[in-house]
């Protein structure tokens, strides 16, 4: 016995339930850490794919504009008439008590351009229409990771307590359960027959009842 406990019938019952609590905390535990390595897994797939879709846009993005910078010399006067983006905002989502970031932009372009049409031409609109479309993977991407790296931590914390609930809590009661019970057992053994002693002395002592 790691811990001494009582043997009392009173104690049996508050055993009983604390294993009981610990059989369920373990179970629940079990579902949580399921729950989050399938959202994790979901996420890091398409995590991977944004990754590789990231990567030719930003190509084709960077190809368009070595073409525009061919046709109309360097584009960077034209390119600075193009707002900053500032729409950036956050919120969350819960799973399983786990705050997963949702991360919010305007990434939609507006309907009409905001640079001058006349002194520029199709290689430097695809060159915008890419590096937007970059922007809108690049901020999905950042939610994705986010939410991927607050999923692993919670994974292994949640695998931490399942197993100090399997190896260690619910063994525990289960041997506590077994001690009280035993000695319970024994020690109504013991009553039963201490109370067959009596009653043979009582009629040995009084032979006619």
């Amino acid at each position: 016995m790691s811990e001494q406990i009582f043997p009392t019938k009173g104690n049996l019952i508050k055993v009983k339930r604390s294993l009981k609590q610990a059989i369920l905390g373990y179970e629940l535990m079990d579902r949580k850490r399921s729950i989050l390595v399938k959202e994790m897994v979901e996420l890091t797939d398409e995590a991977r794919a944004l990754r590789s879709s990231i990567d030719s846009t930003f190509s084709e993005a960077y190809t368009a504009l070595r073409n525009a910078n061919v046709l109309l010399g360097v584009v960077s006067t034209i390119a600075d008439s193009i707002p900053t983006e500032n729409s950036l905002s956050l919120s969350s989502r819960s799973v399983m008590g786990v705050e997963l970031p949702r991360v919010i932009a305007n990434t939609a372009p507006p309907e009409e351009p905001c640079y001058p049409m006349s002194v520029t031409g199709s290689e430097f609109d695809k060159a915008y229409i890419c590096f937007n479309k970059v922007k809108e993977l690049t901020v999905r991407l950042a939610e994705l990771e986010n939410s991927v790296y607050r999923l692993a931590v919670a994974i292994k914390k949640t695998q931490k307590r399942r197993n100090a609930l399997k190896n260690i809590m619910i063994p525990r009661f289960e041997q506590q359960v077994r001690f009280i019970t035993n000695a319970l057992e024994e020690k109504e053994r013991e009553e039963f027959s201490r109370q067959k002693i009596i009653k043979k002395r009582k009629l040995s002592n009084n032979p006619k009842q």
